[in-house]
C-alpha cells in the first residue's frame, strides 16, 4: 500500500512538472496550428471577415507559377548543404587532432554561428557591393598580377550570380557551426581500438575512414542531413529580406519569404496558410523519403 502510495506522488510530481510545458504546447503551438489549418480555407485580410473559400487557396497554389519558381529558388539554394556538411566534416577531423591551441581554432570557426545574423548579412552585402567590396577587389588584383582585366559580377544583382553568392555566404555562416560540433562529438566517441585494429591489417589513412570512421559517424550524418532539409526549407527569410528584398526579378525570393510577402506585405493571410500547409507537406514527404531511402545506409552501433 505504502509503495502504491510513493508510485502515485512519484507519478503527480511528474505531471506537475511537464504541465507547464504541455499547456504552453497546447496555447502556443496546437491552437495556432489548427488555426492556420482552418485558415487556409478562408479568404482573409486582416480587415475584414474572414470568408470560407474551401480549397480555393490550394488550387491557386497549385496554379500560381510563382510559387513553383520559389520552390525552385529555395530547393537551389539547399544546395549549400551537401558543402557545408563536408566542409564541416573535414574541419572537424582537422579539430579532432591533440594540437597546441586547438581549443582556440575550435571557437574561431564557431564564432560565426553565434554572431548576429544581421550583422553578418549586412557585412556580407559589403562584401559582395560590385563597386567597392572586398570581393570585387580582390578579383581585379589578382587579375592585375596575371595582366589581365578581370571584374567580379554584380552578386547580388545579378540573377544568375544572387543565389550562388547566397550559398557562398551560407557556407561560410555555417561550416564551423553546430554540424561541426556534433561531428566532433562523433569522432571522440569512435573506439581508438578500432583505428588500431585497421593499422594491424596495414590500412592507409583513406582506408582507416572509409572502413572505420565513416560506418561510426553515419547516425550523426543521418541526422545532421534530416535536420538540414527540414531547416533548409523554411530558410531564406533573413539574407532575402536585408540583402536583396528577394530580387533581383524574385531570383532569391523562397518559399517562406513568399509566405512573409503574402501574408503581412499583402494582406492574404489565407494564402499565407495554405502556403505554410503546403510547405509542411514538402518537409514531411521529403523527411520520410529520407529516413526510407537514406536510414539503411546507417551503421547503427
Amino acid at each position: 500500500m505504502k509503495a502504491i502510495k510513493n508510485s502515485s506522488r512519484e507519478a503527480l510530481a511528474a505531471y506537475g512538472f511537464l504541465m507547464p510545458n504541455f499547456v504552453g504546447f497546447l496555447i502556443f503551438t496546437s491552437v495556432p496550428v489548427f488555426a492556420s489549418l482552418v485558415l487556409s480555407f478562408m479568404e482573409w485580410d486582416l480587415l475584414s471577415p474572414p470568408r470560407w473559400v474551401g480549397i480555393k487557396n490550394f488550387i491557386g497554389l497549385v496554379k500560381d507559377p510563382f510559387f513553383w519558381k520559389y520552390c525552385w529558388n529555395t530547393v537551389y539554394l539547399m544546395l549549400a548543404i551537401p558543402i557545408s556538411m563536408a566542409g564541416s566534416l573535414i574541419l572537424a577531423l582537422i579539430l579532432n587532432q591533440k594540437l597546441k591551441g586547438i581549443v582556440f581554432f575550435r571557437t574561431v570557426y564557431f564564432l560565426p554561428t553565434i554572431s548576429s545574423g544581421v550583422a553578418i548579412f549586412i557585412l556580407w552585402k559589403l562584401i559582395y557591393n560590385p563597386e567597392f567590396g572586398v570581393l570585387n577587389n580582390m578579383i581585379a588584383g589578382f587579375g592585375d598580377l596575371l595582366n589581365l582585366n578581370l571584374k567580379g559580377p554584380y552578386w547580388l544583382q545579378d540573377e544568375v550570380w544572387a543565389k550562388p553568392a547566397l550559398i557562398i555566404m551560407s557556407v561560410w555562416q555555417t561550416v564551423g557551426g553546430y554540424n561541426m560540433i556534433l561531428y566532433l562529438a562523433a569522432l571522440q566517441g569512435v573506439p581508438r581500438d578500432l583505428y588500431d585494429a585497421a593499422e594491424v591489417d596495414g590500412a592507409n589513412g583513406w582506408q582507416k575512414f572509409w572502413a572505420v570512421t565513416w560506418p561510426q559517424i553515419s547516425p550523426t550524418t543521418f541526422f545532421i542531413a534530416i535536420m538540414s532539409v527540414i531547416g533548409g526549407f523554411q530558410a531564406g527569410f533573413d539574407p532575402a529580406y536585408i540583402m536583396t528584398g528577394g530580387g533581383p526579378n524574385g531570383s532569391t525570393t523562397t518559399i517562406i519569404y513568399y509566405l512573409y510577402n503574402e501574408a503581412f506585405e499583402w494582406g492574404h493571410m489565407g494564402y499565407a496558410a495554405a502556403i505554410a500547409w503546403v510547405l509542411f507537406i514538402i518537409v514531411f514527404s521529403f523527411t520520410l523519403i529520407q529516413w526510407r531511402f537514406f536510414g539503411r545506409t546507417v551503421h547503427y552501433h
